[in-house]
């Protein structure tokens, strides 16, 4: 595709969560810290919350791997786990290796997993769950959560537990037969949507990631584009960017211009297009200066 023209090593602008490409601009690494913080501390549940595509797998994902390489650690993760209570614990039981009959009744998976846990807080390993796309849970399988997070030793809890889930969530623990579970949730973090300097930041960092040396690939001009197209969110700044890359190659241009964003943004259904007065507001800081 492009990556010769460009002198890159690989795609850089995948909407797959590449832990590679983690950013930590925008409070991305602040929330990561937090939730290592968290959890090094013993808190037995804790939320993050974003709009679709503002990079909460990729976060997910990223927590996932930092702890795997911590021997202190056991981690678990439900990419989608849109359950029955029952079958929350199941699924728990068979990441842990437990020797579980899939028909198992609850309360027997429930013992075992329990007995698991208590063995685990004896080796001075913490059990940490990821549960990922967590506004789809059914009440009874965070009820089910919020039965997990009582089980505790004197010192600290059995199983830590991070949701990670759109702000229907909130919606969801705000209910008054969910309340005992949100009053369990220790801390609470919000990815936000890029601003157009965040975003700047991010369209440079995933290129340098990915190889790329030279110099400015989106100027400021197509940035503040790709950023308005996008609403700052990141998934969407990644398929813009892919496809200006696309049109740019195809051209043998070697830097994106604002055409480059126009045309991507109207191939891509849910972006914000760019109408005349957009485009106006665009170049006038750049007219400005050119004028100054």
């Amino acid at each position: 595709m492009y990556l010769e023209h460009f002198g890159l090593s690989e795609v850089p602008f995948r909407i797959t969560p590449h832990t590679d490409f983690f950013f930590a601009g925008a409070n991305r690494g602040a929330t990561l810290e937090a939730l290592i913080y968290a959890i090094t501390a013993g808190e037995g549940l804790v939320k993050v919350t974003g709009e679709v595509g503002t990079g909460k797998t990729h976060a997910c994902r990223r927590l996932l791997n930092t702890l795997q390489d911590d021997p202190a650690y056991r981690v678990v993760f439900l990419p989608n786990p849109a359950v029955t209570g029952r079958t929350l614990l199941l699924s728990l039981c068979l990441d842990l290796g437990l020797e579980v009959s899939p028909r198992a009744p609850r309360d027997e998976l429930n013992a075992t997993l329990t007995k698991s846990l208590l063995k685990h807080a004896s080796w001075d390993v913490s059990v940490v769950a990821l549960l990922d796309e967590s506004q789809a849970m059914p009440d009874e399988a965070l009820e089910a959560v919020r039965l997990l997070s009582n089980l505790e030793t004197e010192r600290s809890k059995l199983l830590r537990v991070v949701l990670f889930g759109q702000p229907e969530l909130d919606q969801k623990l705000a209910q008054t037969n969910l309340r005992q579970l949100n009053q369990r949730i220790t801390f609470q973090h919000s990815l936000d949507r890029l601003t157009p300097e965040e975003t700047a930041r991010y369209l440079d960092h995933r290129l340098r990631v990915a190889g790329y040396s030279g110099p400015d690939l989106f100027p400021a001009l197509p940035s503040r584009a790709i950023h308005r197209a996008s609403r700052g969110t990141p998934r969407l700044i990644n398929v813009i960017a892919h496809k200006c890359l696309l049109l740019a190659a195809g051209e043998r241009a070697t830097r994106i211009d604002l055409l480059h964003v126009e045309a991507a943004a109207k191939d891509t259904p849910a972006c914000h297009r760019l109408d005349f007065w957009e485009r106006f507001r665009l170049r006038l800081p750049q007219r400005l200066a050119q004028a100054a």
